[in-house]
């Protein structure tokens, strides 16, 4: 097996637009599972959004990354081995800025997720998620950060398509080398604290299996992904990943044509790679 760890995003990679994982991507992850590899989720939705759906993968035991790569979790205790994120002063400035640009803002913690609107795009939101937010009227955000303590893992904001790019610009000119700015999906732009990020999930599975870089194989479909892409051995993108992503990695077919099941066939290396499928360096 030429990659002993696979780490796979979730939301555009392995589940479709229907919101479903395919059959040949769940036999696939199996089979790669059984054959002594280590299959990781890393995503970045919270904890109680993203454990439920490892069930329907078969995964109960190992580890499942959240949040970007700030949370790591033990799937069958629940039990955290990695929870990094924001001083209280920084989530705060950073709460105020968004909100004072007046955007639909969510900020988290391990376990919640609070929201400053309550509307069509926030149940969206929820119904794909799976969870239901807090909604945080007649104060501001950092206002219940402070007054009740709460310690912030992310922060995110709900844009329109066209508004995610200038966004992303904006922030990461006004806040600098001290935070991570990044994107999930054409309607959020998310914030976290410099080296939180999805390459910071490569480094805690390679240390915790003892397996090195070279050893890890990563696949996904956004720009959030690219860290994890760029720290793995093994480079993967589905075809319908954004262009940067897809210039950085092996192309698969995309999330509705089980593009982790043809990456995790090279991975395990017992089929030929069908060169027709898939697009650069995929040895």
């Amino acid at each position: 097996m030429k990659y002993r760890i696979f780490l796979s995003d979730f939301d555009g990679t392995l589940v479709r637009r229907d919101g479903t994982v395919s059959e040949a991507n769940k036999r696939a992850i199996a089979a790669y599972r059984a054959a002594g590899g280590v299959f990781a989720v890393c995503t970045g939705r919270m904890l109680s959004s993203i454990l439920p759906r490892l069930n329907e993968l078969g995964i109960r035991e190992g580890l499942v990354v959240a949040y970007q790569g700030a949370t790591v979790a033990d799937v069958r205790t629940g039990e955290l081995l990695k929870n990094d994120g924001f001083s209280q002063d920084d989530a705060c400035r950073i709460l105020d800025l968004l909100e004072g640009m007046g955007h639909h803002t969510h900020m988290y913690t391990v376990t919640d997720v609070y929201c400053n609107r309550d509307d069509a795009a926030l149940r969206a939101y929820e119904k794909i998620c799976g969870v239901r937010a807090v909604i945080v009227s007649g104060e501001r955000l950092s206002a219940r950060v402070r007054r009740e303590g709460l310690r912030v893992v992310k922060i995110l904001a709900m844009v329109e398509a066209e508004e995610r790019r200038p966004l992303m610009q904006t922030l990461q000119e006004t806040l600098g080398d001290a935070f991570y700015v990044t994107t999930s999906s054409d309607f959020l732009v998310e914030v976290m604290p410099a080296g939180q990020n999805k390459a910071a999930a490569v480094d805690f599975l390679s240390a915790y299996y003892a397996v090195p870089f070279e050893e890890i194989a990563a696949i996904g479909d956004q720009l959030n992904d690219l860290p994890m892409i760029a720290r793995a051995g093994g480079h993967f993108a589905v075809e319908n990943a954004e262009p940067e992503l897809k210039a950085a990695a092996c192309v698969v077919p995309s999330v509705e044509d089980d593009g982790v099941a043809a990456a995790l066939a090279i991975a395990m290396q017992e089929n030929e790679v069908r060169t027709d499928r898939i697009k650069g360096e995929c040895k």
